[in-house]
């Protein structure tokens, strides 16, 4: 009975999303610690992409965008709770979700690993020309002048009441008095 249960595991995939302004080095030591955690766990990482900097569906923690990262490992719920835990902890993750893939996954029948799969590899760092977004344009506030400006010689011409819904009525009250 004990072989049977060494000789069977599960399939797990996590993605976690760092900070978009992390830096290289932090990027590198989430991973190594990623990397220790499964393999001190008796787990085995299968997969490792790095999805680069997207914009988030919603803001996290004040940040509009963020560093995907996948990664897809073999192993118990032991490895599950110790890399969600550690990832809890890092302050550079802003969030984690891990899916359970698959249910007895046997060891002896899992295709062979690529070595070069399973390496963290480093993400680009931020360019500095990159500008930031103002609060008014993330609000959808920003005018252009000349939109100002139209707006206001439309709303100050006194003479044209074409898009007033009440110009119609207004003009009979005066005609009638």
């Amino acid at each position: 009975m004990a072989a049977e249960q060494v000789a069977r595991t599960r399939e797990y995939e996590t993605i976690y999303i760092l900070r978009p302004e992390v830096s290289v080095e932090s990027a590198r030591k989430v991973a190594a610690r990623m990397e220790e955690v499964t393999q001190r766990e008796n787990g085995r990482i299968t997969l490792v992409e790095s999805w680069g900097r997207r914009t988030l569906s919603y803001p996290l923690k004040k940040c509009r965008r963020g560093v995907y990262v996948y990664f897809k490992y073999l192993g118990g719920g032991v490895v599950v709770s110790e890399i969600e835990r550690n990832l809890r902890m890092l302050d550079d993750v802003l969030k984690y979700q891990t899916v359970l893939v698959r249910r007895d996954v046997e060891l002896d029948k899992v295709p062979a690993v690529v070595e070069e799969d399973t390496k963290f590899t480093d993400i680009e760092p931020l360019p500095a020309d990159e500008p930031a977004e103002t609060r008014e344009a993330i609000l959808g506030i920003e005018f252009s002048r000349t939109v100002r400006r139209d707006e206001e010689d439309r709303h100050n011409d006194d003479d044209d009441d074409s898009d007033n819904p009440f110009a119609n009525i207004k003009k009979a009250v005066e005609d009638d008095e």
